[in-house]
């Protein structure tokens, strides 16, 4: 039974297709993936148990709950440990000073009173061993009073705690695996629904060194289909039975990643970034903590600011690339990565399609109208390509006139030929060349369109006209119809186009952009897949794959459009990750909607002050508390003062001063735009997170070199 049934490049489907049982058959290990030096390894055979059965505790927003130990919200008054040593000394030199006092009778012999009201007369005899035994355990009673009282006073515990054996590192011991009903490599789910056999399998192979993180998360996303209905149990017990641990696979058969550079906990679907520095800008609950990521988060978009060089590639679009991956293996999700070529966003191995827009080597095409049928919808997602970033954010601007002439020539074109126009095509029709023009309107009066006519007659009449946008759209499509890419976007149907349509498998998608001496055409094949994914994402049926586009530099991209596209997703169990050098790549009046379309936001090292400026106003201000000092002479009125006063100013060389407190709330901002621009050390980044439930993490100094 594969996970998700089986695609091809169009992104067709076929449905689960069923194995025949028969005896349990030992799968082979899958090859161990490489990881970056200093990174933890996948688990893998006996450390596939421990990963499994480590405790992974609920947490706020953004840590990474792998082994993680909670902290109060609240951080508690350490006192420090010279104040404390010198403390605990002063109360035991007070316990031995009333120990000595009582012990010589300074004090009188009140204290021995209930001992004499307790002994009978005849014990009282000299040297009686009765009576010795009873006094000193008197004595030793009354000692251990008095020390208990002092321990207190002089905070005894608080020393045992911090700097006795309960600090000291010790090796943990090895726990008794869990029973089968609360151990996690047990399959409890299963046995509690039947399917025993296939736990026992699965538990054998986990046992066995032949399981991985992959394949639990794989093998949980097919059970979870069965409880929903979507396979049944016996072709899912079937399935378990014959193959194991390399049950239900991929489309691709890949069960791992070749190479991992970040550290991934697939079942909780975390990546984990980099650890919440410890600074008093961080609330105590995150300092020290590893900060992740995972589809709880990226279900509300995500935008990275930064500088070139500041790590937006490296320290965050390359590990969540690699996350999404992995849990595309496991049939939780569909990625696409969009990047020049070059960036280092995974070896071409890592990714089931492959898409190098320029490159006489591609074995895959793009899609240029989104594998639609539709004429208004395909002329709604090229306009956005084309002149999104040219419209005003208005109705009745360049955007909606420039659907209307796309789609008064993307209809009559596909009812003569059946396909829509390839980009020279395209480029002719807007043009207002006269030949394509008259072929189309004799395939049209051949064939009684006269609704298409209609289209066609009043595109004619538009032509020419000073407010007509198709000559822009033309200027546009002329980026296209350029000799590098004279292979791509073929719509007659020998090619290998791939549509985003596919999204609704567990395919895992990379887009070369020809940066390089064609910037212009990057940005805009960049819109158009941004424009084709929210447009596909937000019409599946099974919103439960998770969805998501990361896009490596948005420069162009965002648009009025986009943003509300991006709206659109947390509802449609999708996401995008957007990167930017700097928020002025972004039109003035669509930095505040952008910003607040993404649930998350981060701002790395570098960032100028004026980006500073937009982050600390969304991010808003909080009530703190304040401390004013003020120091004030003391002016001596005795003569025996004055001296006093002149014997210390003549040591310290200052006059004697009175130091008053005065604590207030006040609102300040939580991070402010100087603060951003200048004390974000390099490395690091001030990260705000929002979960598709609405939980809030505040802005977190976070290091993302650990």
């Amino acid at each position: 039974m594969d996970s998700e049934g089986t695609q091809d490049a169009r992104g067709t489907q076929a449905g689960p297709v069923p194995r025949p049982a028969g005896p349990p058959q030992v799968p082979a290990a899958p090859p161990r993936p490489a990881h970056a030096p200093g990174t933890p390894p996948p688990p893998d055979g006996s450390t596939f148990l421990a990963w499994l059965r480590t405790p992974r505790p609920e947490t706020p927003p953004g840590i990474w709950r792998f082994g993680h130990r909670p902290r109060p919200e609240e951080e508690p008054e350490r006192i420090p440990g010279r104040q404390l040593f010198s403390g605990a000394l002063i109360a035991f030199l007070v316990g031995w000073l009333i120990w000595s006092l009582l012990w010589n009778g300074y004090l009188g012999g009140w204290w021995l009173l209930p001992l004499y009201a307790m002994i009978p007369d005849s014990w009282a005899q000299p040297h009686s061993f009765a009576s010795v035994v009873v006094v000193y355990a008197y004595y030793v009673l009354v000692a251990g009073v008095i020390m208990v009282g002092v321990g207190r006073l002089g905070r005894w515990g608080e020393i045992w705690r911090r700097y006795g054996p309960p600090a000291w590192r010790r090796t943990p011991r090895a726990e008794p695996p869990p029973a089968p009903e609360e151990d996690p490599a047990a399959w409890p789910a299963l046995r509690a629904a039947g399917a025993v056999d296939a736990a026992e399998r699965l538990a054998a192979d986990a046992r066995a060194g032949l399981m991985r993180d992959v394949d639990h998360a794989r093998i949980a996303r097919a059970w979870q289909g069965v409880r929903t209905g979507r396979h049944s149990l016996a072709t899912f017990t079937g399935a378990v039975l014959k193959d194991g641990a390399a049950a239900c696979p991929h489309p691709s058969g890949a069960r791992d990643l070749p190479v991992r550079q970040a550290r991934h906990d697939l079942l909780t679907g975390q990546v984990r970034l980099g650890t919440t520095a410890d600074d008093p800008r961080n609330p105590y609950a995150y300092r020290g903590a590893g900060l992740a990521l995972g589809t709880d988060l990226l279900g509300t978009s995500m935008l990275v600011v930064g500088p070139a060089g500041s790590g937006k590639t490296g320290g965050v679009v390359r590990p969540v690339a690699e996350s999404l991956c992995l849990q595309a293996l496991a049939g939780r999700t569909a990625v696409v990565v969009v990047g020049a070529a070059g960036a280092g966003l995974g070896p071409s191995d890592a990714y089931d399609v492959v898409i190098r827009i320029g490159s006489p080597d591609s074995v895959y095409d793009l899609d240029l109208y989104g594998g639609t049928t539709d004429p208004d919808e395909a002329a709604a997602v090229l306009a956005e390509a084309l002149v999104g970033d040219l419209a005003d954010p208005h109705p009745g601007s360049d955007t909606r006139r420039s659907i209307t002439v796309l789609a008064q020539l993307l209809g009559p074109f596909r009812a003569v030929h059946g396909r829509f126009p390839s980009v020279p095509e395209l480029r002719q029709l807007l043009d207002g060349a006269p030949a394509p023009l008259a072929a189309l309107r004799q395939g049209l009066q051949e064939a009684g369109q006269e609704s298409l006519l209609r289209e066609l007659d009043a595109r004619e009449r538009q032509m020419g006209h000073p407010g007509d946008v198709g000559g822009i759209l033309a200027d546009r499509v002329a980026l296209l119809d350029r000799p590098a890419f004279a292979g791509f976007f073929d719509t007659s149907g020998e090619s290998r186009p791939f549509t985003l349509k596919a999204l609704d498998h567990p395919v895992r998608v990379r887009v070369d952009l020809p940066e390089r001496g064609h910037a212009d055409a990057s940005r805009m094949l960049a819109r158009l897949i941004l424009a084709q994914f929210t447009a596909s994402v937000t019409v599946r049926e099974d919103r439960s794959l998770f969805a998501c586009l990361v896009l490596d530099d948005a420069t162009g991209v965002v648009t009025p459009e986009a943003v509300r596209g991006i709206q659109r997703l947390r509802s449609a169990g999708a996401g995008v990750l957007l990167t930017l050098r700097t928020l002025d790549d972004v039109p003035r009046q669509l930095r505040g909607p952008l910003l607040g379309a993404t649930g998350c936001r981060m701002a790395l090292s570098g960032v100028t002050p004026w980006d500073g400026q937009d982050f600390a106003e969304v991010w808003g201000k909080e009530w703190t508390e304040a401390r004013d000092v003020t120091d004030r002479q003391i002016i001596a009125e005795s003569p025996a003062g004055k001296a006093v006063h002149a014997l210390r100013r003549a040591i310290t060389g200052k006059a004697p001063t009175a130091r008053a407190v005065t604590v207030r709330q006040v609102e300040r901002e939580r991070w402010s735009a100087s603060e951003l621009a200048h004390a974000v050390p390099a490395g690091h980044a001030v990260l705000s997170l929002t979960t598709v439930k609405g939980e809030h993490a505040p802005p977190l100094l976070v290091d993302l070199r650990e």
